[in-house]
């Protein structure tokens, strides 16, 4: 009886060994299949939403760089590039130049970047390989001293007597910036550009001188930072149309239905203006119909605000009038960087008011000092 149970418990003990072997061994397949035939393979990364800059496009502001959205099995490191572009750029900032020494996601804007346009770049890497994803580009720099953003332009008929209107263009800086005009008389290719002598306004009458030639304006903007110039794209070819000396006409034949006078041309002596005190002569040109001069027509002439005496004359046979302004009291100390300005009126004598066939301008000397 004795023996019967030893060999049942035997039995038992090496049927429940097997059974152990059996769960042991399934659970290291369960667990080869968890590992290598179920595990997801890994994958470099890419690019889901594109890094976006922010902060304000000003010299000495702080720009922000999101990293943008990305795909790809972690761990992912990331390394940051700032770009500087003319314009737009490329997408991927191919045709921008990399900024030295900015390869954080902040980057403080410099002098070096005004006018131009910033964009971000972001690398992505994990052990799988690498992506790059680049931002939209911000808008133009502002610096501290004055930018040229739009070029100035010139509006007119490249003409012999025809007038030639100066756009400025457009600016950025600190303000306030003041902006100065000097006309520039160039070959029919628009190079080998020279100063036209006392043509500062922001207007130029075509002359003989600029027949086969063309024109253009270098505009000139300062402020308490510094100055920065730019020039006009070159007119056309200046061609001739004169009117023959003794053709002036008379102001009395002028009609009020269809004439206007014109202030064609103002010429200032000194230019720029030294003295407080000393007389400044202004010779005003008035023409109407085509360009042709007039004779007989009242020119009015004084500065706004009033630090100068004022003065009306009338022109003489060949459309000129010669005006001797007198400073005053309240004359501003020239110096460099500023202005006087003066209102013309021209017009028929005994026209009442602003009425009749008359014209105006305002123009501006230079001082210095």
């Amino acid at each position: 009886m004795r023996y019967e149970r030893d060999s049942f418990q035997r039995a038992y003990l090496t049927i429940a060994g097997s059974a152990a072997a059996i769960a042991t061994i399934g659970a290291v397949f369960a667990a080869l299949l968890s590992t290598d035939s179920l595990a997801a393979p890994a994958v470099a990364p890419s690019n889901v939403t594109e890094p976006r800059v922010t902060g304000t496009t000003r010299v000495g502001q702080v720009l922000r760089t999101t990293r943008g959205e990305w795909s790809g099995t972690e761990p992912i490191q990331y390394a940051y590039r700032w770009f500087r572009c003319e314009g737009p750029g490329a997408p991927d900032a191919s045709n921008c130049s990399r900024i030295s020494n900015a390869a954080n996601a902040s980057y403080t804007l410099r002098e070096a970047d005004a006018g131009f346009r910033i964009r971000s770049q972001v690398v992505a890497r994990n052990a799988e390989g690498s992506a790059t994803a680049t931002s939209n580009p911000t808008s133009a720099v502002i610096g501290a001293r004055p930018v040229n953003t739009t070029e100035p332009t010139i509006t007119g008929t490249a003409r012999v007597g025809s007038t030639l209107e100066a756009n400025r263009g457009q600016w950025a800086g600190n303000t306030p910036i003041t902006y100065a005009f000097v006309w520039l008389r160039c070959n029919d290719k628009g190079d080998n550009c020279s100063e036209i002598q006392g043509a500062n306004d922001t207007s130029y009458e075509v002359r003989d001188a600029d027949t086969g030639r063309t024109i253009r304006v270098r505009v000139t903007a300062r402020n308490d930072r510094g100055t920065t110039s730019a020039i006009s794209n070159p007119t056309g070819v200046v061609g001739t149309n004169q009117p023959p000396p003794g053709t002036a006409l008379p102001v009395g034949d002028l009609k009020a239905a269809g004439d206007r006078l014109v202030v064609a041309t103002v010429q200032f002596s000194p230019n720029p203006v030294t003295s407080r005190t000393a007389p400044i002569t202004a010779r005003v040109r008035v023409t109407a119909r085509g360009g042709r001069p007039v004779s007989g027509a009242a020119v009015f002439m004084r500065a706004t605000p009033r630090v100068v005496q004022g003065q009306t004359a009338q022109t003489g046979g060949d459309g000129w009038v010669t005006l001797t302004l007198v400073p005053n009291g309240a004359f501003p100390q020239p110096r460099n960087g500023f202005n006087v300005q003066f209102f013309i009126k021209a017009s028929r004598p005994g026209d009442p008011g602003l009425g009749g066939i008359a014209g105006y301008r305002l123009v501006q000397v230079r001082l210095a000092g």
